[in-house]
């Protein structure tokens, strides 16, 4: 005891004795000044990144991206639609594929039928079952299909509905996209627990296989890193940074006050530091599941046209064309594959790199004891398989519609992150997909015809399909490719409507008829198709019709179905070019023509949306339905749609349009349009091919009761693509709706009252006779039949007597 007193005092007083010392003194002060300082710096930046980070986690907890949603996905027997396009239909749902469904939610695949779990609270958990008729197989003695041609498609044969048979089934509204405020990004939010293990897996395995256990930093893999760096050894191990610290560098540091991302992601010693510290400071603030959901759902995964894609469920969707609770290991691991260096390792862009970052991440998973080397080397033999067109999928072009109307009606309505925004739309996604695969079979064909002419330059296309009953956008397509132009070609491309515009000179003609009482003017009515000058506002215009054909003397049906110019300009020439000015501009679409002879062939602009507007008034009986996309808005569960007041328009009689509807059938049965007819349409439908100038834009319109598209082809630096309206569009147009009416039947126009029916021969417009050797039954105004005899065929040979392209209510003529 007295020895151990004598040990402290000594060492005391050598102690004090080397205290007294001034450079002991001097170097305890050096010492305990940067300590307190290190201190002061790590207190206030843990507080500091404390409630920076308690702010984030509440926002990230609570975050609710808005959402826009298609219409519900609808089936029905007769449907054209194939097993594989049923998947990715499921998919878009986010359904699960099992080997035998049994939670709502998911599917299974079996021997040419779907067998769904709907998660509709309606079905009361009855499987849905999908019989599909397989598309015949090519008859190699049949002559091959004539370029743009459609081909057939698969069918849905027989829908069940536990084990009673339906014809109709209708699922959930799937979502198109979710909004991100600021940069052009796309993202979906999942959580963790819908995220497959194959995913979570090959994430850790390349990226922290030690995340469970470090506390945010990893000082183990840290030193191993700076081992194989100074050997120059570049394997998959060696990055140091672990997911929370990726976590902490692209989302919470760019909060930091002073921060901006491109700071936040710095290559200096102080920007490691204060990562690192608030890596550690995130992972005592939240669980290690939250960080890695959260990760999952951030992590920067590369770019697909001007979309940044952030995280692994958007990436699925953008790469495979899957949810991400349907990707198979060997997708998984090329999405993990990618975190490293999106850009140089991107599947589309670098796919032999790509592929073997994927069976790194394999290895990676093999080592760590996730899956065993047998199936790692199965999935390294599989082929990367990506879906290049994936963007197109969510309809961009429609979503960037959506978002503008958001922007400009509703400010500040989807910046408002803790309360749920849902957008529910008029897009039918399967239609949409339809019109996206005819677009891109339609400029394939475009591509062709172009390339034996030795054309430079890739056309382009518009499509937008519209319920004309209700105005509804049904599908639309603005371009080619949205990676490659983001340029909305159906909104806001301004182009002259050529043809397309005649149905509305001969609605202006009988609309004036019938305002003067003249019953001389009809379908039936003769007008000269022959050359002529015309002179006007000082200047001289010589008009031509295509390939200088001229018929003379025909009948107004015959000059609109053959799209003849000077027998049209005649036609406007008579009604006055001041009336055909004025119905268009009641339309209230498009640039407001000029009253010269040139209107008459459209020559002015107008967007294809404009003239789907224009249209409407066809199918509608004189009226106009204006066009809508957005059906209803919520926010916070409660309705906030702004209901425009915008009435329907009444321009023109319902028995005066009935007439130019009933001879744009003509168009498709005889005329212009009848290659719809050869290649296999057959519905009852009406239309018009439009050309320009110089061939410089090619159109088609057309429609039945239910369904009304317009096609545009055409060069965006309006040079002239040298092909008709029924030569680029007609072919698009006619794919499309074969695929979006299949199974349904032929719907007629339903002639309104006033309107007769009178047998004529359609070369005279004159009342048919037994010798007339064709005979067509025209519509007329009730009082506005004509009253003499055909007196071409009076005294000739009796010809066999039979129907001529256009039919009537009750069907063909003899």
């Amino acid at each position: 005891m007295t020895k151990t007193l004598s040990n402290t005092s000594r060492l005391t007083a050598r102690v004090a004795a080397l205290w007294r010392k001034r450079w002991v003194r001097l170097g305890a002060a050096a010492l305990t000044i940067p300590m307190v300082g290190l201190c002061f710096a790590a207190t206030y930046y843990w507080v500091s990144f404390g409630h920076l980070i308690d702010a984030r986690l509440h926002g990230e907890r609570d975050r609710v991206l808005p959402r826009i949603f298609a219409r519900p996905l609808e089936l029905r027997r007769g449907q054209s639609l194939t097993d594989r396009q049923l998947v990715d239909r499921l998919n878009d749902l986010g359904y699960a594929q099992r080997g035998r469904v049994e939670k709502p939610g998911e599917f299974a695949i079996g021997n040419g039928a779907v067998a769904i779990l709907p998660r509709v609270t309606s079905y009361k958990g009855q499987i849905v079952r999908v019989v599909f008729q397989r598309a015949a197989a090519p008859d190699s003695n049949k002559p091959a299909r004539r370029p743009g041609a459609a081909t057939p498609a698969g069918r849905i044969e027989r829908l069940e509905l536990g084990a009673h048979p339906s014809e109709r089934v209708t699922l959930e509204a799937p979502v198109l996209t979710a909004l991100t405020s600021g940069e052009r990004e796309k993202r979906r939010q999942v959580a963790l627990s819908v995220i497959p293990e194959r995913m979570v897996h090959a994430v850790l395995a390349i990226e922290d296989r030690r995340f469970y256990e470090h506390p945010g930093i990893d000082p183990i893999r840290m030193i191993g890193a700076l081992i194989q760096n100074a050997r120059g050894n570049r394997a998959y191990t060696a990055g140091a940074s672990t997911i929370t610290q990726q976590l902490v560098r692209n989302v919470f540091l760019p909060s930091f006050a002073g921060m901006t991302l491109r700071m936040a992601r710095e290559k200096t010693i102080r920007r490691k530091l204060l990562e690192q510290w608030a890596s550690i400071v995130l992972d005592h603030r939240a669980s290690k599941d939250e960080i890695l959901e959260m990760y999952l759902n951030d992590i920067p995964l590369g770019q697909r046209g001007s979309f940044a894609i952030s995280g692994v469920p958007e990436a699925s969707r953008l790469f495979f064309g899957k949810d991400v609770s349907n990707l198979s290991l060997a997708e998984a691991a090329t999405i993990a594959g990618v975190i490293q260096s999106p850009s140089a390792l991107s599947p589309f862009n670098n796919a032999d790199r790509c592929r073997e970052r994927r069976n790194v991440v394999l290895q990676a998973m093999v080592d760590s004891g996730y899956i065993t080397q047998d199936v790692a080397d199965r999935a390294a033999r599989e082929p990367l398989t990506v879906v290049q067109r994936a963007l197109e999928a969510e309809a961009p072009y429609f979503v960037d519609l959506v978002g503008q109307t958001l922007t400009d009606e509703y400010p500040g309505l989807t910046t408002t992150t803790n309360q749920e925004v849902d957008v529910y739309t008029t897009l039918d996604l399967h239609l949409q997909r339809l019109a996206q695969d005819a677009v891109r079979d339609g400029l394939t064909h475009v591509d062709e015809l172009l390339s034996r002419r030795r054309r430079r330059g890739k056309a382009e296309a518009a499509l937008i399909a519209v319920d004309p009953r209700t105005g509804e956008i049904l599908a639309l397509v603005g371009g080619r490719s949205y990676n490659q132009s983001q340029y909305d070609r159906a909104i806001v491309s301004r182009r002259q409507p050529g043809s397309v515009f005649k149905p509305f000179v001969y609605l202006t003609a009988f609309e004036q008829a019938a305002d003067t009482g003249r019953t001389d003017v009809t379908p039936a009515s003769i007008v000269n198709d022959s050359p002529e000058t015309f002179e006007f506002d000082d200047q001289v215009w010589t008009p031509e019709n295509y390939q200088n054909e001229y018929e003379g003397p025909i009948t107004f049906r015959r000059a609109l179905a053959h799209s003849r110019n000077l027998a049209t300009i005649h036609v406007a020439q008579a009604a006055g070019y001041d009336h055909v000015a004025a119905l268009w501009k009641q339309l209230g679409v498009g640039n407001a023509p000029k009253p010269y002879p040139s209107i008459a062939l459209g020559v002015f602009e107008a967007t294809p949306i404009e003239i789907a507007t224009a249209y409407t008034i066809f199918p509608n009986l004189g009226t106009v339905r204006p066009l809508k996309h957005i059906l209803d808005i919520t926010s916070g569960g409660k309705n906030v749609t702004k209901r425009k007041s915008t009435p329907t328009r009444r321009i023109a009689r319902p028995a005066t349009t009935f007439l130019v509807t009933n001879m744009l059938r003509g168009v498709i049965n005889e005329g212009t349009g009848a290659g719809a007819r050869s290649a296999g349409f057959t519905l009852d439908a009406a239309g018009k091919t439009g050309t320009t100038n110089d061939l410089r834009d090619a159109w088609f319109v057309g429609f039945t009761p239910e369904l009304l598209t317009v096609v545009w082809v055409g060069f965006d630096d309006n040079q002239p693509v040298g092909l008709s309206g029924a030569q680029a569009a007609l072919p698009i147009w006619t794919q499309f709706m074969m695929r979006a009416l299949a199974g349904r039947a032929s719907v007629p126009f339903d002639p309104p009252e006033g309107v007769s029916f009178v047998d004529i021969d359609p070369d005279t417009g004159k009342l048919a006779l037994p010798r007339c050797p064709r005979v067509l039954r025209e519509a007329f105004l009730a009082g506005t039949e004509p009253v003499q005899a055909c007196d071409l065929h009076r005294n000739g040979p009796a010809g066999q007597v039979g129907p001529v392209g256009t039919v009537g209510p009750a069907g063909p003529i003899r």
